[in-house]
């Protein structure tokens, strides 16, 4: 049934998805992603159709489940932020070479600013590396679009689709017409037993069929309903717009503007249009929402002899969301900015929630610290980072999922020691078990504190896969039950907790320490859902 709603680009992609015949969506939370499993969880129709939709424990087993349900013919997405996609890369390159039975979509969300992130990634790259078809929408209807077509393109060429969002577009409402639902596949065994088998053989022969699709793939783009030769009449400038840059192109000249652009929203790049766009204006500027990687392709494609500008220029900021202003500027256009926002209440850094027991756990350590040296707490991602800002100033490092653990190794291996790692109960089951068992084996003298509140609290308090199970996983893994110690982060717990902190810091080999309490936020919804069920 036909229907106009009002939906995030998450959303939106969600919806299109089960719109478009999907039969399991896999994930693992991560802004500006999370959307659109939780859309999904929440959808009537996904529970009428039998649709997957629970979370996974990393981005790595998201993807890979995912190759398993198109290995029986079924349609699946995935989706995770851009530098889960560094998780999955493993699985999502080998992918292209597999090729796909059901139609296969891998969402990454990208974060220009690094408005949640620790870095500004650019996606694109990764689907120009494994030779696939890329989509960027310019808006939510589009990114309904894409994600409910892109099976079929999936299926067609025998490939992943890489489907392409930012922060801006995942984040923003509005309105999507949406279409006729599609049926879920039936089930059906790759018609080559051998597709999936990548031994060197068999990927040395797949990887030809890629290559030699590779042809139609960019005439599929060239004929992309998604990307457009626009012409104009001031031919002094040609623009290339990609995905929702051409939304900031627009907004500068009311959707009228005098000059040739390309809009593209699928990849490879339309070559069709850019010749035409090279052979008809004087310079070209290239307008994107992350890296210059148009801009660097133009570059070669073109072979020099025109002008291209954009981020590798100065023309754009290489940092960044794009916007408006940064194209109007770009365009030598006036900027109409209007006054200063009077300071009315100071900025804050972000804090932990008051009642969140990571407080009780960063005062505790802090205090069993003070009689060493600083500099020896590493950390991880999750809202615990926080303890890096005062008052805390607890921890001296975040880098990736799971490197708190691994990092207090290798600091122990050069004689910082005790080392510590703090580390969340998602983390830590996402990419902190393996971690672990290198402390295990090698009986690391570091400390290990888990700080476990039930949640994937960062993200909007989604289960942790780790709920109720950290102590047995660690026991599993190898840790001696002797320091294997469960504390209860609370203020009145405060002198048995440090007790135990100390007496762990002075052991000469590896001590795990769990901290056990539900996150604020959950315990408050949990409460108020309690009620309600009275």
């Amino acid at each position: 049934m036909m229907q106009k709603l009002l939906l995030l680009g998450d959303e939106a992609i969600a919806k299109g998805a089960i719109d478009g015949g999907i039969s399991g969506f896999y994930a693992y939370p991560g802004t500006p992603s999370t959307e659109i499993m939780a859309y999904a969880q929440q959808s009537k129709d996904v529970k009428d159709k039998g649709i997957n939709c629970i979370w996974s424990t990393n981005e790595k087993t998201a993807m890979e489940t995912a190759i398993g349900m198109s290995y029986v013919g079924k349609r699946t997405m995935v989706q995770m932020k851009h530098v889960g996609l560094n998780v999955a890369a493993d699985a999502f390159i080998n992918s292209s070479i597999t090729g796909v039975n059901g139609g296969l979509i891998v969402v990454a969300a990208d974060d220009p600013s690094m408005h949640s992130s620790q870095n500004e990634q650019d996606s694109r790259f990764y689907g120009n590396f494994a030779l696939i078809p890329i989509l960027e929408p310019t808006n939510q209807q589009e990114a309904y679009d894409m994600a409910r077509n892109g099976f079929e393109l999936s299926e067609t060429y025998n490939v992943p689709v890489l489907l392409r969002i930012t922060t801006r577009l995942a984040h923003s409402r509005a309105g999507v017409s949406t279409t006729n639902t599609i049926a879920q596949n039936t089930m059906s065994l790759p018609k080559d037993p051998r597709q999936f088998v990548l031994l060197p053989g068999i990927a040395r022969k797949n990887y030809r069929k890629l290559l030699e699709m590779q042809d139609k793939i960019q005439e599929a783009s060239n004929n992309s309903i998604y990307n457009k030769y626009i012409d104009g009449a001031n031919k002094s400038i040609g623009i290339v717009a990609c995905g929702i840059a051409y939304n900031y192109l627009m907004e500068n000249f009311n959707g009228d503007c005098p000059h040739p652009v390309v809009k593209v929203s699928q990849y490879p790049l339309p070559e069709n249009h850019l010749q035409k766009l090279r052979d008809e204006c004087e310079s070209i500027l290239v307008l994107e929402d992350g890296y210059p990687i148009v801009e660097q392709n133009l570059k070669g494609f073109f072979n020099e002899g025109i002008q291209i500008k954009g981020k590798l220029d100065g023309s754009l900021p290489r940092d960044g969301e794009l916007n408006p202003n940064l194209v109007a500027k770009a365009l030598g256009l006036e900027i109409l900015e209007g006054e200063a926002i009077p300071e009315i209440v100071k900025m804050r850094p972000p804090s932990l929630c008051m009642g969140c027991g990571h407080r009780d756990v960063y005062n505790a350590l802090n205090e069993a610290l003070q009689d060493y040296e600083k500099g020896r707490v590493f950390a991880d991602i999750g809202c615990y980072t926080l303890g890096a800002l005062p008052p805390f100033n607890a921890i001296n490092s975040c880098v990736d999922m799971g490197a708190s653990i691994t990092m207090a190794i290798g600091a122990s291996d050069a004689g910082l020691v005790p080392s510590v790692a703090v580390i969340g109960d998602s983390t830590f089951t996402h990419s902190g078990m393996t971690g672990l068992l290198d402390a295990v084996i090698k009986d690391s003298p570091i400390v290990v504190l888990i700080s476990d509140n039930y949640t994937t609290g960062m993200t909007g308090g989604q289960d942790s896969s780790a709920k109720g199970r950290i102590v047995n996983i660690c026991k599993g893994i190898g840790v001696n039950p002797d320091h294997l110690r469960i504390i209860n982060p609370l203020k009145r717990l405060h002198a048995e907790n440090l007790a135990i902190i100390k007496e762990e810091l002075a052991y000469k080999g590896l001590s795990v320490i769990v901290a056990q309490r539900e996150c604020i936020q959950t315990a408050i919804r949990n409460r108020k859902a309690a009620k309600k069920s009275k």
